[in-house]
């Protein structure tokens, strides 16, 4: 045979042995696809529950006129404010103060415990919070509504608070009264914990809390918190809500880089480089296109799992078959804020200050990095990579890296696969029976992380409906519930105290 025609001969076995695995790989992939089945737990038919829609809507609209602003440094900023909603919630709920022994921890938070009928089971606890963060100063005239007004109008309870989170608070509450007012009898005692002071690190209110559970030896059976929400739209590929129980929630650090160098005269300054800002601007540039590594794993894993069968279209075949895909799965996350997120310890550049005078070369220039940290990656982790990083690009004299003294990791994760995550689980789906339910990442910190030596069993959902538009408002102008959703917030409620509450 001539040499030409042995080349064509071995390029056509290669072409036909490549396009079989290719073939076989196509055939791998649809097969593991249509052996995926759904994780989703079935809807079960509830009573119905009757609510005083009236009466109801007109204690969450007083509840957001009283502006609980709290402040980390002033404990008794607004502290009349808060007591008026506490008058409140006396004179709304009755029944739940008739059972429950309430006390003040911190000044103004609240700890209401409602004994069970087995004195030995572990206790359940749920938080809410009653403080608020300010309105962005110059914003209020853009609001629809006065930011503290309360106002019930278009179908929705407006104002600050109406979100995060006076609807949880409220809607526990009346979920409580509605429940003891049927007589309802608790096996498991309930703990109701509302801070004061959540929006500003809840040291006075959460942590002291925790603190004296833990000297009183309570165990608690699980945690429930404000936290992720009935989202809409945000996943690409389902079309269905995705209502998404957060098990875990990111660390906080934030890291100060102080770089330093001779100061002088700006008619003399040194050679290009080696002034303070310039040696600043090298280790800033660094460290924004180095970010820490992006992974599919621990809680994005899970929630990939979880809701790939549920996904339509290609998406369906990438997030199930990981294996394979996972490149292009990660090329994709890595487009969006909200993705790498998820999937990665973010590192954010949020201040630098260098410099007092124009003709003056400064001495040092510092920056703060912020990470939230990934579940498994601790802060002394972080600050050591940086210290490493930046030693490739200055001397040990150049530079320091101090961590701040706010740092908190990241929490543990709760099992998805618990009894109270299943009550959890089966009670969301029974109000909200169009929604995929999955366990996910919670990006902000909750009180909840606080509790972590009372329980194994710590999970931050919300029954707050969602989208794009929507989470603009957290924290922003025109924060607002609807109606029909705070109704079914204290359907969830109720729902969900009654089974958590008994033994299995």
């Amino acid at each position: 045979m001539r040499p030409l025609s042995k080349f064509k001969s071995r390029f056509t076995l290669i072409l036909l042995a490549l396009l079989g695995i290719l073939i076989l790989l196509v055939l791998a992939v649809l097969m593991n696809t249509a052996r995926q089945v759904s994780k989703q737990t079935k809807a079960q038919a509830v009573a119905p529950i009757s609510i005083d829609e009236n009466g109801v809507l007109n204690n969450l609209s007083q509840s957001i006129q009283f502006a609980t602003v709290s402040s980390a440094e002033d404990a008794n900023l607004n502290a009349e404010e808060f007591r008026r909603l506490h008058q409140l919630f006396r004179r709304a709920f009755p029944n739940v103060y008739q059972r429950a022994h309430e006390e003040i921890i911190g000044n103004l938070s609240i700890l209401l415990t409602i004994p069970g009928t087995q004195a030995d089971a572990q206790p359940i606890l749920l938080l809410a919070h009653q403080d608020v963060v300010p309105i962005a100063p110059g914003t209020e005239a853009a609001w629809t509504y006065p930011p503290f007004s309360g106002a019930i109008k278009d179908q929705f309870v407006w104002g600050r608070g109406a979100w995060d989170n006076k609807s949880n608070l409220m809607a526990q509450l009346e979920a409580l009264e509605l429940l003891l007012k049927s007589g309802f009898q608790n096996q498991r005692t309930i703990y109701l914990a509302f801070g004061a002071d959540e929006e500003v690190q809840g040291l006075r209110g959460a942590a002291q809390i925790a603190s004296m559970l833990k000297q009183r030896q309570i165990r608690l059976h699980s945690v429930l918190d404000e936290g992720l929400l009935i989202t809409h739209g945000m996943l690409p590929g389902l079309d269905a809500p995705a209502a998404l129980i957060g098990v875990a929630e990111k660390g906080y650090l934030s890291v100060e880089i102080t770089v330093k160098a001779v100061p002088g005269h700006s008619s003399m300054p040194p050679n290009p480089g080696q002034s303070a800002i310039a040696k600043l601007g090298k280790v800033i540039s660094y460290i924004d296109q180095h970010p820490r590594p992006l992974q599919i794993a621990g809680v994005a894993r899970e929630l990939f799992n979880t809701v790939g069968p549920e996904m339509q279209g290609l998406n369906k075949y990438a997030l199930t078959n990981l294996w394979l895909l996972r490149p292009v799965v990660e090329a994709q996350l890595r487009s969006s804020d909200a993705s790498r997120a998820l999937l990665q310890s973010t590192t954010a550049l949020t201040i630098v200050q260098a410099g007092n005078k124009e003709n003056v070369l400064p001495g040092q220039a510092q920056a703060i990095v912020n990470y939230r940290l990934l579940p498994g990656d601790s802060s002394s982790a972080v600050v050591a990579d940086l210290k490493t990083a930046i030693g490739t690009l200055l001397s040990e004299a150049e530079f320091s890296v101090r961590a701040l003294p706010n740092a908190v990791e990241a929490s543990r994760i709760s099992s998805h696969r618990s009894l109270p995550y299943q009550i959890l689980q089966q009670s969301i789906k029974d109000i909200f029976p169009e929604v995929v339910t999955a366990p996910g990442l919670m990006l902000g910190a909750t009180d909840s992380i606080k509790f972590e030596e009372l329980s194994d069993h710590i999970y931050k959902f919300s029954p707050v409906h969602a989208n794009d538009r929507d989470l603009q408002r957290f924290h922003g102008t025109d924060e607002r519930v609807s109606v029909s959703n705070y109704l079914d917030m204290i359907r969830f409620y109720y729902l969900y105290l009654s089974r958590a509450s008994r033994l299995e």
